[in-house]
């Protein structure tokens, strides 16, 4: 079985209308109802599943489309109710297509809030079988003024993840700094990283499962800098400490990055017992989101790597995919 852990809403341009709505009203006229329909919307699924057929994909992923998400607008309620909303298409389309679509919950965060507004929504989408969230490290989009992943701000989140067992796909969104948003992406994986393991947040949360996309950013690449400024990272409530190249496999990651040159050195990095296949598509990456026949020719992974990277890591990491029967 293939499983892309990585994949994004196909909705209609009717559903994206709502959020014009939102921003132009504000909360005067209360939750407005999306225009798209049921139908619309299963509509676009099959297409998106005419897509994962053209290149053997069995089992996707699906998270609201991050660049979307306005997580720096205001009123923070008009927010709330734009991913809700988000979440209520992906929602409709797995339910549609339950053995070919599964959900991850985008998160409600507005930038200054505190992350305990997040629990009902991520409660209300465990219940109707979703199997993630998305986790924004930046909601500010830009600004500069969210808390780094390593910061206390997020241990009460943390903590909820793993009373409950949830996996976070860790993916910025929109980006109005100096950055586009593709490339906000890069910077925000990489210093998530860094934070997280200067923290030793999984010291406090062994169990937490963060899933880092697009191969981990910039950390494989430059990791020489940061084994440079390793003195002992102090990682377990024992005192034990690891190496940063150690507690960097506590993190999972995922094969967005198209080129053979890059996963070969994800994987020479992290082992492919830490990498989930995941492609985005459809995203960015256009023809280079056939990523599997890629993976089938690197010369560096085994028969067993390839059906760890394929289904055996996606399963491992989000556990509510028990119930996923083989195709």
């Amino acid at each position: 079985m293939i499983i892309d852990s990585h994949a994004h809403l196909v909705a209609p341009d009717s559903f994206y209308g709502l959020w014009t709505q939102l921003e132009a009203a504000g909360t005067y006229h209360g939750r407005i109802p999306s225009k798209a329909t049921d139908e619309q919307l299963i509509s676009s699924a099959r297409h998106q599943i005419t897509l994962m057929d053209e290149v053997g994909t069995d089992v996707q992923l699906t998270s609201p489309r991050p660049y979307v998400l306005k997580h720096s607008a205001r009123p923070s309620k008009i927010v709330h109710w734009w991913i809700e909303a988000n979440n209520d298409a992906v929602a409709v389309q797995a339910a549609a297509f339950p053995d070919r679509l599964r959900g991850i919950a985008a998160l409600p965060q507005v930038a200054g809030e505190p992350v305990s507004t997040l629990f009902d929504e991520i409660d209300r989408n465990l219940e109707r079988g979703f199997v993630g969230v998305l986790l924004n490290p930046d909601p500010s989009e830009g600004a500069g003024t969210t808390p780094v992943m390593g910061d206390e701000y997020w241990y009460p989140l943390y903590e909820r993840l793993v009373a409950r067992d949830v996996p976070a796909l860790l993916h910025s969104a929109a980006c109005y700094g100096r950055e586009s948003y593709s490339e906000h992406f890069i910077t925000e994986e990489s210093l998530a990283i860094n934070s997280m393991i200067r923290a030793g947040v999984f010291r406090d949360f062994p169990d937490l499962k963060v899933v880092v996309p697009h191969g981990g950013g910039s950390v494989p690449y430059q990791l020489g800098r940061w084994i440079a400024h390793d003195r002992g990272l102090i990682t377990a409530k024992s005192g034990d400490r690891e190496t940063f190249a150690e507690t960097l496999k506590r993190f999972w990651f995922d094969t967005c990055l198209y080129t053979p040159e890059a996963l070969e050195l994800l994987f020479a990095v992290v082992g492919a017992d830490r990498v989930l296949f995941g492609t985005e598509r459809p995203g960015s990456g256009g023809s280079l989101e056939d990523l599997k026949p890629v993976l089938d020719k690197l010369p560096s992974l085994s028969d067993d790597d390839r059906r760890a990277v394929y289904e055996g890591n996606a399963r491992r990491v989000y556990t509510r995919l028990d119930d996923l029967q083989e195709r």
